[in-house]
């Protein structure tokens, strides 16, 4: 910061983004927030994109925060425009992505009118964020949008809202923007050293540990020390969705043992119910409840992560290792002497045969002549056609549990869900960010997938995706029904209400936005339309018409809480 000529507050908050590094700014127009919007006009290096609605413009900044580690930006006007981000705050704040909001409102001095667009936006927006602040004159913006950035990048990572006046917006402060080391947020060391020390006694003589890897897990830094970890330490790993990614192709067939979440039924859980130590690495609840996974509440645990535990009934671990995720895991790696080898382990040796055959299932699956696509015949050809570089963005519903279980991801942030508030409509505006967070800007495909009834959240976002000339491929699994919600109502009472849905014929619909759109109506058709819609340069959007007849499956057969 430096004191000097006075400078319009707009101003300062743009030359405060810029400091921050954000590139791009996602949002919407409107009167009360317009200076902010002159002033990034004139900015070179900060594009701005004008989304169709502010609460996309909230997942777009998320998911532009989760994939870089820059907090992304959104922005909205006063009134409806600030209260349309809440549902794309909270899932950022929940999901461990940093964020930071601008809402503009009315002028200090109608503040307390009922006027137009005049409404409490902190009060509404304060619970969904980390932070929720006011400028209340113009000599503090400069720190109020300093707090909000360290406040979205201090872990656990989170959505910060800045509420802009509109007359303070267009008035002046000698106060300018921080210099941009001031916006990183400061360090956290290792665990203290005699706790690791009796959690290397504890890894050393467990003879079934597992490493349970949740969301905060997953970024590039804590994954480069996870493999280090792996390398010196063969130790069996699970994933939750949100961790998707964080074990390399090369660790996999040694250590990992598949994804859990939602229903207690995969390889993973068989693994945990069976370990004599449970090493949590940046888990939470919201991804996985322990009382699904530990419904007795007697597994052995060790937290490790930046923040202290929800304590409690199915969740309360021997020992908590606090501190820097990636520096515990580096310590922990040089104090540990030898641990248990799966491969020595006849349960991991059994876990590990079954692994192996269900991925081979999934890839030997043919295709049902004349009938809709079965989704593992879906991820088995995607799979096929995509790199390992490719991002993944999936929306929420019966997609979404067979993607996260099924596609094989090996580099952390690739593959993309909503794991904790599982909020529908993300998959179209993530794709949108992962194309424009590329260098170049959109050079290589992105793949988003969304059920019918989650892609009619952000459709709209198809223009957003045509005018910034966006390089996505978007499947919509279509069974013209809120399938997720149908199999678990037929589940529980016998039948469904309130799912049906159809109606569009999402062809068209693409076409009318500017992009491709194309059809599978059968299994046979698949694997030729995908390949052509995955080499379309540009935006496509593929009508899958897809077999959910085996749904109930994937919330079948539970563990008993029994080991064996």
């Amino acid at each position: 910061m430096a004191s000097q000529n006075e400078q319009q507050v707009a101003k300062i908050i743009v030359d405060s983004l810029y400091n921050a590094g954000v590139r791009t700014v996602f949002g919407i127009p409107g009167a009360k927030v317009d200076a902010v919007f002159d002033t990034l006009s004139d900015h070179s290096e900060i594009k701005l994109i004008v989304c169709r609605h502010e609460q996309n413009a909230a997942f777009m900044a998320a998911a532009t925060g989760r994939i870089t580690g820059v907090p992304g930006v959104c922005i909205a006007t006063s009134g409806p425009g600030a209260g349309n981000l809440t549902t794309g705050l909270v899932t950022a704040t929940t999901e461990g992505d940093p964020v930071v909001a601008i809402v503009g409102s009315v002028p200090r001095l109608l503040n307390t009118k009922h006027t137009h667009q005049s409404m409490k936006a902190l009060e509404i927006l304060g619970p969904t964020s980390k932070s929720a602040m006011n400028i209340d004159v113009e000599d503090v913006a400069a720190e109020i949008v300093l707090a909000a950035f360290r406040t979205a990048t201090t872990s656990p990572k989170g959505s910060a809202v800045v509420s802009l006046p509109m007359d303070i917006a267009s008035g002046k402060s000698k106060i300018t923007a921080f210099q941009p080391s001031a916006f990183k947020a400061p360090l956290y060391g290792p665990a203290p050293p005699e706790s690791i020390q009796k959690v290397a006694r504890l890894l050393e003589n467990a003879k079934r540990p597992v490493l349970f890897l949740g969301q905060r897990a997953s970024s590039h830094i804590v994954v480069e020390a996870l493999h280090k970890f792996l390398d010196k330490h063969t130790i069996p790993v699970i994933e939750t969705f949100q961790a998707a990614g964080a074990i390399s192709e090369e660790l996999a067939p040694k250590v990992f043992f598949g994804r859990v979440g939602l229903f207690r039924n995969q390889i993973g859980d068989r693994l945990l119910q069976n370990s004599d130590l449970i090493l949590t690495l940046g888990y939470d609840p919201t991804e996985y409840d322990a009382s699904s996974w530990n419904p007795s509440g007697n597994l052995p645990i060790v937290h490790i992560d930046y923040t202290s535990c929800e304590f409690g009934t199915y969740y309360h671990p021997d020992i908590e290792l606090l501190g820097s995720v990636r520096e515990t895991l580096r310590a922990l790696a040089s104090e540990v002497k030898q641990v248990t080898n799966p491969s020595d382990d006849p349960l991991c040796q059994r876990l590990q045969q079954e692994t192996k055959a269900q991925i081979e299932q999934i890839n030997s699956t043919k295709p049902n002549t004349g009938g809709p696509v079965h989704p593992l015949h879906f991820v088995s050809a995607l799979q096929a056609r995509v790199s390992p570089s490719t991002t993944v963005t999936c929306d929420v519903g019966t997609v979404y549990i067979y993607i996260m279980r099924h596609y094989r991801a090996y580099q952390p942030r690739h593959l993309l869900c909503s794991n904790g508030q599982q909020t529908l409509g993300v998959g179209m505006p993530w794709a949108i960010a992962a194309s424009l967070a590329q260098s170049p800007p959109c050079s290589a495909k992105v793949v988003s997938l969304s059920g019918d009834g989650g892609f009619m959240f952000s459709a709209q976002e198809l223009a957003t995706a045509v005018q910034q000339k966006c390089n996505i491929t978007h499947f919509v699994w279509n069974d013209e029904a809120f399938n997720m919600v149908e199999f678990q109502e037929e589940m529980k009472y016998g039948r469904s209400s309130g799912i049906a849905l159809g109606g569009v014929d999402f062809v068209k619909l693409a076409e009318a936005f500017g992009a491709r759109g194309f059809r599978v109506s059968e299994a046979g058709e698949l694997e030729r339309v995908m390949e052509e819609a995955l080499a379309f340069e540009g935006v496509a959007l593929v009508d899958v018409r897809i077999d959910y007849s085996q749904a109930k499956e994937l919330a079948g057969n539970l563990l008993k809480d029994s080991v064996g």
